[in-house]
Formats: structure tokens, C-alpha cells, sequence
């Protein structure tokens, strides 16, 4: 069928170029509309549960909100992990999907359960879906800088201009504030007056939330025209407040002035934002909805922000402080790049080895064509242009040419030894039949070779998939292409002068190095098989020294500097020292400029305690830094800087870190999860894991999160007191909210600006738990007001910052940070520190958790994949060959070829990921075609000796098969050192490049440019030696009478 396949496209030359153009154009299209990114979304389906409950303690929040939601949510349908996190004042819930769930499906079945489970709630609290966007959707941040405003000026444009504004932006999902202040009413009630004019605290937080509104009366008719009624009540001011009526005492009003003072006032904060160490600064988070293409989403934020720019008062400015788009430019930049050069390079090695410009020009004209066959597919589908999507095909570059390179040189071949007999056009069909059909089999064992990377799944399949995708297109389009376009550019450019292979220097010089080679590996056959096995066996030594690690880190460019402290820091201290840290980050030349931040920003994707820091480092160009200095000199640097005391470094990168934050809540290479069912218990046992791990060598840093480390106020009301008094305990609990937490009472309107209005006692009867027992008052009936001591025990204790849950269990997390290279071998030795040497009580268990959990993930699938596909790569070649031995031959290529995989891997200290695995499958590919091309010339050669001896009517003998093979391997050595140099040559460009992304495009393109050498050597070497071992025992074991060799070979 495709030698058919061949013909007709030889014979159709027009129709094969029309559909050559239609692909052109359909590429062209499809390249111009393809999404551009930095590297795949790794992150899971995620949907959000975000509720606020104000003013209360983490234990309040777990025990009535996140513990009554996540216990519901378990039950939804594909959910894999429900996580709570209850901090002080909110809940937050994520909901993890398996692979592959509509994230809008998701979010609606998690509806349904929250419709269900709300009903269990405290009055007055909702739960509400956080925005529908990526784990890794912080796609852009900006702060407000003006000489000429205050804090709560910036964060008021903020909040009310900008914010709203920038979500209209086309793919933004929300857009977040952090930092500054938030203007709040403040109406400081006064004991002392309150008891003279026996006015309770709740009467003012009343009388305020009725006198704030307008009304509407519908409408009254005046002289034929229609005047619409409103009652005008809405508080505009301080003054409109001071001047509300509590009471009139003997005719004499008792006003809220009387007993308060009224103020504006910064809100409570739990998010603060700095830049470069220099002070608070209001800055502004941008999410990016689900599926978006980021380059897009940043393009309309920022034209969004240039047009907003003219509305916003003189002195203010917007300056970025993270952009991701940076990233995604530098990043295709390099592997466009990368192309150029492979693209260049196969074209030279054509032209040096064919030494005709026309004929290098059929796999010039071929490559970008099956290039563009691949970006239909990519649009097809849906995916990004990406480092892996397009590493893919840059992987591909030299393989693809392979086909067209054999059937251009068989064409030369066979114009040399034509007599004149045949039409340019048969001989040229002639060629390509003769080895088109094997070629397109050999790029199907390279397509086939690709499967076990479709078996990856969760973050490393996200990662790996597309790159997989875009290889599979390209030697799908090359193999379709070298069966129809490749015959027809054949038939218009191999003409004219064309130079004898004998002539050629660059042959001459295979020929001479290559024949006494060969004479050496035929006559001592089985000592080269032994040294071979010998070299094989040599190589278990290097591959036992080899690190393994899940993922080399893709280097972004930006640097995200995460410490933790202890918990119970005041929000005063914690900007002090996000100062102190940024300012010493400023002060390395490598840095460009700092935005810290504590606490969380105003968003449901950034569940952040008060205590954990996320400052983003944006570092000047590579050229500008000192001399000798890498990423990882400077994070040790930084490191060594940064030793404050009760602060836990870690350092990461912004997607990375939001990634492994998502997909297994820890943000470090590796970490523990404890699973129990009492805080205590738990913190006593995190505790004690954080010290045995500190103590395994390679451990930068271990940090077990604390969950009894806050200080709580504990205000117990006293029953039989209460009873006395006739006072119930809602009451006194009503007291304790609005005096000291301070109550919403109500929402002041300013425009379009929305304030809220708190009722409390004054701060010195707040700060100190004496007072608040003598000087914060309860009413009782009979109208008197009785001091809170008197019917509450109050004391000081500990308690948890913060409550953590997986699955409605509770958690503690122990973060570990290490610099060791080989993350499998540290694990398993800080597993083994923890085993022997932490006890669990009965109920509590330990996971091993962050990217370990993904590297053992991906080892288990590849123990089942690798042999399917090496089994496939066998059917395959069975059916090529339709002969088991052949098929063996090619297969022995494969463990043979990774033996210079494993040695240059060695020297190149690289350690084993799975984009390493990933290149020594795209290796078993490579090295079987080299082995397909080897045995196509061995087999061609032993035919054409057979059917000469037929002719003499002679069986072949020893000799001839040894002359067979000479003919074979060493007249044929240009086109198979062609197939290898492209390959190589393709691939070169790739393991010298430097910029973004070339971190794990080097680690694959290793693996198979060091199997390429070994392969080689035994394409050239072993199989011509195993060849004739074999087929010399297939002559010596027919009887003489039989038919000649051709047609058991045909």
C-alpha cells in the first residue's frame, strides 16, 4: 500500500503540492492562534469554599463552619482531596478534582452540597464559590505609589476605581487588594457616660443600623407630572452620625456625640504589602480565569491599566512588581530559537554529506512543513504554545528528516548506476519504494516509543503530555510526508550535476575509516559481541550514581522568598520585619526590585496566616550580575543573609510554589503530613518529626507548622453567676462581641465608596484583661449594668493560630527544605530517621508528601509502561521484518543504546527525572530506526548476492554472505551516518542552550544524545556482527538441494 502511496504521489505531483500549500496556510493560521504560555498549567481542578466569619478564633471558625462544610463536601462526586483551613475570622475549603473534571461541572455539584450544608451555619454566615481560576492564576501584580496621598487614599482608588475596572479585562477572573488601609467608622463608645445615661452598648449599635437608609414612597402626581417619593436617610459623615438620638432625657436628647466619639479609622488588617523594604504600599493581585491564555490576559490588563492611568488623581502610578509575561516571551523566545538553529543545522549536515544543494533542499522545503502539521494538531486540540509543547517538536527536528535523508541519498544511488534505460521518474520511484516503506515503519516505532508518556498522570502528565502530543504530531506528519511530499520535491530537485559517491570527500573518508573496521568485528564476531555486552554491563556502575529527583527546576526568572515564623505575631511586627527582609534583599546588585507580603490578600486564593511572608524577587538580566554567580549561589547568599531569629527560610519560585501548594499543600520539595485528632497531641508529635528530620544530613531546613502557638483571651461565663444576676449567656456573649470585638453595625455610603461602621469600647479598656473586667459592662434587668468580672472568668492561654484539616481529619504539616540533589536517596534516609526514632500513639499516622509524592507516583507507572511500549516497538518491527530474528537484532539496539545515555548523564552530574525518563523512551525510539536503517542495507545487500548467485546457479556461501555484508554496511555507511549526524546535530542546539525553559529541554535531549554515540557504534559494529552469526547458521543449516537465500529473505 505505500509503495502505492508513492506512486501516485509521484505521478500527481500537482495535487500533492495544493495539499502541500492548504497544510502551509492551515499552519500558518494555527500558529498565529495558538495560546502563548511559559510551561503547561500543572495545577488540579480546584474549587474554593470561602466563608468570613469576623472577629472569631480559629477553633470557633473550625468547629461551626469549616468542620460542618468539609464533612459535606467529602461526599462530592470525583473530589480527591477536601482541604480546610480555618484562620482567625475566615474559613477557607479546597476542593482538589481528579484529572480531567469540568472545572464548571465541578463548581456546581460543590453548589449543590454547600445548599445542603449551610443550613447548619451560625446566623448571618455565608459561604460563597472563590473565583474560578487556577491554582496558578497570580498572573500579574502591581502596587499604587504617590508622594502626594495616604495610605487609605491609594487603597480607597484601589478598591473602588481600579479593582473593578481591571476585572472587566477580558479573562480575569478577580483582581485582589492587599496592603494599605481600609477607612472604617469608628464609634468609641464611653462606659462611664453610657452608665450615667443607663444607655446599653446595644442601643447605640441599633439606633445606628436603623438611621442608615433611604426609602421609597413610590410616587405622588403634581400638576400631569409624576414625582417619585424617597425618604432621604443615608449617614454621610461623622457629623450625620454624632448627631443620631439615643434617647430623650426630661425633653433633653442624649445624641451618639454624647456618649462616643466618632472617627475614621483604619479596619483590622490581616494583609500587609511592601516594596523594596521602603514601607506599606497598597498593591493589587490579578487572578486569570481557568484555561486563559496569561500572555492575553496580561496584554489587556496592562492596556487596561494604561487607559484607567488618565483617571487616576496627579502623582499616582501603577508599577508592576510580578509579570508574568516576561516569563512566557523569554521562554518561547529560547525554544524559537532552538528551532532556528536545529532547522540550520540539519539543513548543513544535508548539504555536507549529499554535496548537492537541490536535494538538501527536499528536507529543508520537508521540515518546516512537518513542523506546521504538528501546530494544526496542537490548535486542534486546544493546547498552548509552550517550553514543552514546543520542545516536542524541537526534539523532533533530526528524526524527521531521517526519512527523506535515506531516500534522497537511495535516489542518488540509483541515478549513479542508472543505464538509461529507466525515466527519471521510475528511478525515482524506484528509490523511494525500495526503502520508503521500511522508513515509514521506523518512524512509527519512534511514534509507538512515545506512549508511556501519555500513561503520566496528575502534575507530571500535565507537564509531559503536551510535549508527548506535539512529538507524536511531528513523526506522524514526517512519516505521512516522507511516503507523498518527499517522492514529488524528490522528482523536482534531484536533477542536474550530481556527485559520484566515490567522489564525494566526505564518504570517501566513512568508507576508508569504516571498511577495516568492519573486517576486524567479521572475523573476530564473537569478542565484539563480548566487548559490547562487557560495555553494557560497565554501565550499571554510573547508573548506580545517579540522583534522582522529581522535576529539574524551570528557572523563572523570579525568585519567591517564603518564611515562615512563629505563630502570635502582631500585624506591627510583622511589617517591621517584612521591611528588614526586603530591605536586605534590595540590597544584593542582582535584585531589581522586592514585593513582600504578609498575611492574605482580599481573595479565597490565598488562604496565608498573618506569620507567612511571600516576597517576590525580580532579578536583573544575567549579564548584570557578578562574575560566577548562579541562581543557586544567590539563594545561599540570601540564605545566609536572612537568619533571623524564629524564621524558617524557603525559597521556591511563584508558579512552582503555587503549584506544589495545590496539588499536595506543601510548598517545599518534600514534606510531611500528620494526620491525628488532637491539636496537642499533634504539635507535641510535629515538634519532635522537626528535629529528628533537622538532624539527616542535606536538610537545609525543617519547620513543623505550630497549632498551639497563639494566645488566646478566654472570657468564661459563670452559670450559677449568671443566674444570680438573671442575665443569660447569649447576653453576656452579645457584650463580649460588640464591646471588645467591635460589631458591624452598618455600611456608610460615600459615591460609589462603601465604608463600614463599628461600635466598640475604647482601646485602654481593650488592651488589658483587669479592665475589661471591671470597666466593660453587662446590662441586667431592671435597667442596671453589672462589670463583666462579676460574671466571667477571665484568663490568658494558648491556643491554635490556625486549624488545618485534610479530609476531615486534622492535620500538621512539617515543611522540609533541601538543597540535596538527590531527592529520593534524602527521603528515604529522613523516613528512616523518623521510624526509628518518633513513637505514634494509636489514631495518628504519617504521609511523605511534595514533589517525593509525585516521583514515586511516576516510577510505578513507568515500571508497567516501559515494557508495553518496548513489547509494541517488537510488533512493530515483526511487522516490518516478518521475521523474528531481524526483529531481536533491532531490539538489542535499545539497551545498548542507553548505555551512553547513562554515562553522559553521569558526567554531565544530572540526576534521574522524569524528563530524563522521558528522553531515554524518546532514545529506544531513535535507536530502533538506526537499527531499521542498518538491517534495510544488510538485507539489500544479502538479495542482490543471492539473486546473482541464483543466476549462476550457485547457493551463497560464507563468503558471500561476509561480501554481502561489506557491500551492505560499508558502501551504505553515508546514509546511515546522515540519519545519525541529523539526529545529533538536531539536538546539539538544545544541550547548549541557556535561556528559559532549557533546564528541562537539556535533561531530555541528554539521555539521547549520549545513546545516539553508543547506538551508533552499535548500529555500525554489533548488528553487522550478530547479522552474520545468525544468517551464517540459517545457510550451514540448509540442505543443499534447497531453494536459494531471496526467497526466504523477501
Amino acid at each position: 500500500m505505500l509503495a502505492r502511496l508513492i506512486e501516485w504521489s509521484v505521478r500527481n505531483v500537482f495535487l500533492v503540492l495544493v495539499m502541500t500549500l492548504a497544510i502551509v496556510a492551515g499552519g500558518i493560521y494555527a500558529l498565529m492562534q495558538t495560546p502563548l504560555d511559559a510551561q503547561p498549567d500543572l495545577s488540579d481542578v480546584q474549587v474554593i469554599v470561602f466563608t468570613e466569619y469576623p472577629g472569631q478564633a480559629p477553633q470557633v471558625v473550625e468547629d461551626q463552619v469549616t468542620y460542618p462544610l468539609t464533612s459535606a463536601l467529602l461526599s462530592v462526586p470525583k473530589s480527591k482531596d477536601v482541604r480546610g483551613f480555618s484562620f482567625f475570622g475566615a474559613s477557607f475549603i479546597y476542593v482538589i478534582f481528579e484529572e480531567g473534571t469540568d472545572l464548571y461541572w465541578a463548581r456546581s455539584r460543590v453548589l449543590e452540597n454547600l445548599n445542603v450544608a449551610s443550613k447548619n451555619l451560625p446566623a448571618g454566615v455565608a459561604p460563597a464559590l472563590g473565583p474560578d481560576a487556577s491554582g496558578v492564576g497570580w498572573v500579574y501584580q502591581y502596587v499604587l505609589q504617590s508622594d502626594r496621598h495616604s495610605l487609605d487614599e491609594l487603597r480607597a482608588m484601589q478598591d473602588w476605581y481600579l479593582r473593578y475596572q481591571l476585572t472587566t479585562a477580558p479573562g480575569v477572573a478577580e483582581v485582589a487588594s492587599v496592603g494599605g488601609f481600609v477607612r472604617q467608622y469608628s464609634i468609641t463608645v464611653d462606659p462611664v457616660r453610657l452608665r450615667e445615661f443607663d444607655i446599653p452598648i446595644s442601643r447605640v449599635s441599633e439606633v445606628i443600623a436603623a438611621s442608615n437608609r433611604d426609602v421609597g414612597g413610590r410616587v405622588i402626581e403634581m400638576a400631569e407630572t409624576e414625582y417619585m417619593v424617597r425618604g432621604r436617610g443615608y449617614l454621610r459623615g461623622i457629623e450625620d452620625i454624632e448627631s443620631l438620638v439615643l434617647r430623650a432625657e426630661g425633653g433633653a436628647p442624649v445624641l451618639v456625640g454624647d456618649v462616643a466619639r466618632v472617627e475614621l479609622v483604619p479596619d483590622e488588617r490581616r494583609g500587609i504589602a511592601d516594596l523594596d523594604g521602603e514601607g506599606d504600599v497598597v498593591a493589587g493581585i490579578v487572578i486569570a480565569r481557568f484555561g486563559e491564555n496569561a500572555l492575553a490576559v496580561i496584554g489587556g490588563v496592562k492596556d487596561k491599566i494604561a487607559e484607567l492611568a488618565r483617571g487616576l488623581p496627579e502623582g499616582v502610578s501603577v508599577q508592576a512588581v510580578y509579570d508574568r509575561s516576561d516569563l512566557i516571551v523569554r521562554a518561547i523566545k529560547t525554544l524559537r530559537t532552538t528551532l532556528f538553529e536545529e532547522s540550520l543545522i540539519v539543513a548543513l549536515v544535508c548539504l555536507v554529506f549529499l554535496f548537492h544543494a537541490r536535494s538538501a533542499l527536499v528536507a529543508i522545503v520537508m521540515l518546516p512543513v512537518g513542523v506546521l502539521i504538528a501546530v494544526i494538531a496542537m490548535r486542534a486540540l486546544g493546547m498552548n504554545s509552550n517550553i514543552m509543547s514546543l520542545g516536542g517538536i524541537a526534539i523532533s527536528i533530526g528524526v524527521m528528516v531521517d526519512a527523506a535523508i535515506v531516500m534522497i541519498e537511495n535516489a542518488h544511488k540509483h541515478i549513479e548506476r542508472s543505464d538509461g534505460s529507466r525515466s527519471r521518474a521510475q528511478l525515482i520511484i524506484d528509490a523511494c519504494r525500495e526503502v520508503g516503506p521500511a522508513l515509514f515503519f521506523s518512524l512509527m516505532i519512534i511514534t509507538v516509543s512515545f506512549l508511556p508518556v501519555f500513561a503520566l498522570e496528575a502534575q507530571e502528565g500535565r507537564l509531559f503530555k503536551p510535549l508527548a502530543f506535539t512529538k507524536t504530531f511531528a513523526m506522524a506528519g514526517g512519516a505521512l510526508l516522507s511516503v507523498t511530499l518527499v517522492p514529488v520535491l524528490m522528482l523536482l530537485f534531484v536533477r542536474g550535476k550530481i556527485v559520484p559517491e566515490q567522489k564525494n570527500p566526505v564518504n570517501r573518508f566513512l568508507v576508508a575509516a569504516y571498511r577495516p573496521v568492519i573486517n576486524v568485528v567479521l572475523r573476530y564476531r564473537m569478542a565484539t559481541i563480548a566487548i559490547a555486552l562487557v560495555a553494557l554491563f560497565a554501565s550499571l556502575w554510573p547508573a548506580s550514581r545517579l540522583g534522582s529527583e522529581f522535576m529539574p527546576t524551570l528557572n523563572e526568572g523570579t525568585l519567591l522568598y517564603m518564611p515562615t515564623s512563629l505563630p502570635g505575631m502582631s500585624v506591627t511586627k510583622a511589617s517591621e520585619l517584612l521591611q528588614q527582609q526586603d530591605r536586605i534583599i534590595k540590597g544584593f546588585p542582582e535584585v531589581e526590585s522586592v514585593f513582600g507580603k504578609a498575611g492574605r490578600a482580599l481573595t479565597a486564593t490565598d488562604p496565608a496566616p498573618l506569620e507567612m511572608f511571600e516576597t517576590v524577587i525580580n532579578l536583573k538580566p544575567e549579564d548584570e550580575w557578578r562574575d560566577g554567580m548562579t541562581t543557586d549561589k544567590l539563594i545561599a547568599e540570601m540564605d545566609e543573609a536572612l537568619k533571623f531569629p524564629g524564621v524558617a527560610n524557603s525559597w521556591t519560585m511563584p508558579i512552582k510554589a503555587r503549584t506544589d501548594m495545590l496539588a499536595t499543600g506543601i510548598r517545599t520539595p518534600a514534606g510531611i503530613k500528620l494526620f491525628g485528632n488532637d491539636l496537642e497531641q499533634l504539635d507535641a508529635l510535629a515538634t519532635e518529626i522537626e528535629a529528628v528530620v533537622r538532624e539527616v544530613p542535606g536538610t537545609t531546613s525543617a519547620f513543623a507548622e505550630r497549632l498551639t502557638g497563639a494566645y488566646y483571651l478566654d472570657i468564661t461565663p459563670d452559670l450559677p453567676s449568671l443566674a444570680q444576676y438573671g442575665v443569660t449567656l447569649g447576653e453576656v456573649q452579645d457584650v463580649v462581641a460588640a464591646a471588645l470585638g467591635g460589631e458591624i453595625v452598618t455600611t456608610i455610603l460615600q459615591g460609589r465608596e462603601r465604608f463600614s461602621a463599628i461600635v466598640r469600647y475604647p482601646r485602654e479598656l481593650r488592651d488589658d484583661p483587669h479592665r475589661i473586667g471591671t470597666q466593660v459592662l453587662v446590662p441586667v434587668p431592671g435597667g442596671a449594668q453589672v462589670p463583666l468580672g462579676e460574671l466571667a472568668r477571665i484568663e490568658v492561654t494558648m491556643g491554635a493560630p490556625s486549624i488545618r484539616t485534610e479530609n476531615a481529619m486534622l492535620a500538621a504539616y512539617i515543611y522540609v527544605d533541601t538543597r540535596e540533589s538527590d531527592l529520593g536517596r534524602y527521603v528515604q534516609a529522613a523516613q528512616d530517621a523518623v521510624a526509628e526514632q518518633v513513637q505514634f500513639p494509636p489514631g495518628y499516622y504519617v504521609t511523605w508528601s511534595g514533589q517525593y509524592e509525585y516521583m514515586q507516583r511516576a516510577a510505578e507507572k513507568m515500571r508497567v509502561v516501559v515494557p508495553v511500549t518496548l513489547a509494541l516497538i517488537f510488533l512493530l518491527l515483526y511487522l516490518n521484518f516478518r521475521r523474528v530474528t531481524e526483529s531481536l537484532i533491532v531490539m538489542l539496539s535499545v539497551p545498548f543504546a542507553l548505555v551512553g545515555g547513562v554515562w553522559l548523564m553521569w558526567m554531565l552530574d544530572y540526576n534521574v527525572s522524569v524528563a530524563v525518563i522521558v528522553g531515554f523512551i524518546a532514545l529506544a525510539g531513535v535507536a530502533a530506526e538506526t537499527g531499521v536503517v542498518m538491517l534495510i542495507y544488510l538485507d539489500h545487500g544479502l538479495e542482490a548476492r543471492a539473486v546473482q548467485r541464483q543466476a549462476e546457479g550457485r547457493l551463497l556461501d560464507a563468503v558471500d554472505l561476509r561480501d554481502a555484508i561489506i557491500e551492505g554496511a560499508v558502501d551504505r555507511v553515508r546514509p546511515k551516518m546522515m540519519t545519525v549526524v541529523a539526529i545529533m546535530a538536531g539536538l546539539l542546539p538544545i544541550m547548549w542552550s541557556t535561556g528559559t525553559g532549557s533546564e528541562v529541554m537539556r535533561r531530555i535531549a541528554a539521555p539521547m544524545v549520549g545513546g545516539m554515540v553508543s547506538s551508533t557504534v552499535l548500529t555500525l559494529v554489533v548488528i553487522p556482527a550478530l547479522y552474520s552469526l545468525i544468517k551464517q547458521r540459517q545457510l550451514a543449516g540448509k540442505p543443499p538441494a534447497q531453494a536459494p537465500l531471496p526467497a526466504e529473505l523477501s
